[in-house]
């Protein structure tokens, strides 16, 4: 029997447990060799990763040291007994390993599977394995088991409304953040939207990001439900409502290494709407050379396979291709983006035309599900809710029930200039580029950092002028950022 004892050490996503080599009753070798070991107490379990100490000091005789997760997953208050065995490995990695052979799995399968990465039964290394098998080949009807598989590990979020309507674009532009325009214009109308959304994972800011600017989004699913009955909406973060957590765990193991395949993306957004209760759905796809799909005909692959998938797990889908050659808006970082969104809402003259017209175009799309409007009058009745202030009005009552944010977040005071390199005209914008500069500045972690952009695609400049500006909290971020932007602005500028 080994007492816990909680190490202040964060090893997401995975669970570690550390021993000490010498003292106990047992040889740390005899689980040296083992990846990982069950540590079980008071009927609950969990598999962690083992970590051997060494430094005396950090654990005591007979005491196990679990990190943050492992000692919140397991749920046992520090000083509980536990014992400790050697692991067995998950029945499911037969499976990977047929895949890896380039085998086709079943629907069962795949739940086996999913349901022991949930359980954090999978190293990173076994995680990656699988992932790469599907990369590499992925029929539809896997597709489709694995986004069934995903969802029903979680929780699911249910309605009494038979329509509940949501909007969500695969990402890879920044700035983009229309989501925060057109839920209170649909809420406006009167259609039920519960948006849930990420955090940034590799972008300047997410949905939840740059909400957070404004209100609380950490909200329970009781509270999101209270909420949704008297507003018809929510701006919240997914991760508190454990939608899809599979999801999560499969993102931390393909960001590092880039695989981001088309049947992934689909099982990642269907499986997270689903969960949510999601019955019709606009989805934005947008093209362009430095976004996430660069081409109309990779578009309509990407636009079948989201058909095929949401049709069989009943939820009604619009796919919309729209223009990603360029960020959207001026700001990109939660403040900045923040701040777009709210000119947007408030009609300020300052605001973003192509943000506007785009939530416009979108929440047009989204309205064109409900029954009280013809056919092509959303985009229509859109306008309307926008330029009344009934958008904004309902967006005001939004940030108070979930809670207006205490802190008065404000863009960050150190800045640099970017200048053109010649005159001429701007005839292209990296995104992945800009996100990167805006990353390295310190969005979203820091809310005031990012980029502010001075200039877009078809505006004329002088040699020197300012393309964009940086903002930073700290020396280190600004000195980061301008680095790289001085490898590459991310902007063209043809003579």
């Amino acid at each position: 029997m080994l007492k816990i004892r909680a190490v202040a050490i964060d090893t997401s996503p995975e669970n570690t447990a550390f021993l000490p080599r010498t003292g106990g009753d047992y040889r740390a070798e005899q689980f040296q060799a083992l990846r990982k070991i069950e540590v079980c107490g008071q009927g609950r379990s969990i598999l962690a990763t083992l970590a051997i100490m060494d430094d005396d000091h950090l654990l005591s005789q007979g005491q196990i040291g679990l990190g943050e997760q492992a000692f919140r997953r397991l749920g046992l208050p520090e000083g509980a007994e536990v014992t400790i065995a050697q692991a067995r490995p998950p029945a499911s990695l037969d499976a990977v390993r047929r895949k890896i052979g380039g085998d086709t799995l079943t629907e069962a399968e795949l739940a086996d599977i999913i349901a022991d990465i949930t359980k954090h039964r999978y190293s990173p290394m076994e995680i990656g394995a699988f992932l790469v098998a599907c990369a590499a080949f992925m029929t539809t009807a896997e597709t489709l088991g694995l986004t069934r598989a995903m969802a029903n590990v979680g929780e699911r979020l249910s309605w009494t409304s038979p329509l509940i309507v949501d909007k969500h674009c695969i990402g890879g532009i920044p700035g983009n953040r229309t989501s925060m325009i057109v839920v209170p214009i649909v809420a406006a109308h009167g259609l039920i939207i519960p948006k849930t959304s990420s955090r940034a994972i590799t972008s300047p800011s997410g949905t939840s990001d740059t909400m957070e600017v404004l209100a609380n989004v950490d909200i329970s699913a009781e509270r999101m439900q209270a909420i949704v009955a008297k507003e018809n909406a929510v701006l919240a973060w997914g991760g508190r409502v454990n939608l899809s957590p599979a999801d999560d765990i499969l993102i931390s193991v393909e960001r590092p290494l880039r695989i981001d395949t088309f049947e992934q993306m689909v099982a990642s957004i269907l499986s997270k709407k689903l969960a949510a209760g999601s019955t019709h759905l606009v989805i934005d796809i947008p093209v362009g050379p430095t976004a996430k799909v660069r081409s109309q005909q990779e578009a309509v692959r990407l636009r079948k396979l989201f058909e095929y998938v949401a049709t069989h797990l009943g939820i009604t889908v619009d796919i919309v291709l729209t223009n990603g050659s360029q960020p959207i808006g001026r700001g990109i970082g939660p403040v900045l983006e923040a701040r777009d969104v709210m000119q947007v809402l408030r009609g300020d003259p300052n605001a973003p035309a192509d943000l506007r017209e785009r939530s416009i175009f979108l929440a047009g799309r989204v309205l064109d599900f409900s029954p009280e409007l013809k056919g092509g009058e959303g985009q229509k009745r859109a306008a309307e809710l926008l330029d009344s202030g009934e958008a904004l009005a309902a967006m005001e009552r939004l940030i108070q029930a979930q809670g207006k944010q205490a802190i008065d977040y404000q863009v960050g005071q150190l800045h640099h200039l970017v200048a053109a390199p010649r005159a001429g005209a701007v005839t292209a914008i990296d995104c992945h580029q800009i996100a990167r500069i805006a990353r390295l500045a310190g969005a979203p972690m820091e809310k005031g950092a990012g980029i502010d952009l001075l200039c877009k695609v078809g505006d004329r400049v002088a040699a020197g002028q300012p393309l964009y500006r940086i903002h930073a909290t700290s020396d280190t971020g600004l000195g980061f950022a301008r680095e790289l932007a001085e490898e590459s602005t991310g902007y063209e500028v043809a003579a």
